[in-house]
């Protein structure tokens, strides 16, 4: 599920020079970590309604979903839908 999830993320964004083998787990996806910023919080949060259903309910739980590739994981095991 994380390698797919990075690959996923790495299309989306078109981030062509990164590789799923350089986005650590457990490193934050925006900000320092891997260096997102809102829109492509927006991008990624599309990319999980199309290839997973997931729509989040508000800010703060999007917010805590997409804080790493770990919790990104563990919450699309729980609440996709597809």
């Amino acid at each position: 599920m994380k390698q797919q999830l990075k690959e996923q993320i790495i299309e989306a964004l078109n981030l062509e020079e990164i590789t799923p083998a350089d986005i650590d787990d457990a490193a934050p996806l925006f900000g320092e970590g891997l260096g997102l910023d809102s829109i492509d919080a927006l991008e990624i949060v599309m990319m999980l309604d199309k290839n997973y259903g997931i729509k989040f309910a508000d800010k703060e739980t999007s917010k805590q979903a997409l804080a790493s590739i770990d919790s990104l994981a563990t919450y699309v095991a729980a609440h996709r839908t597809k």
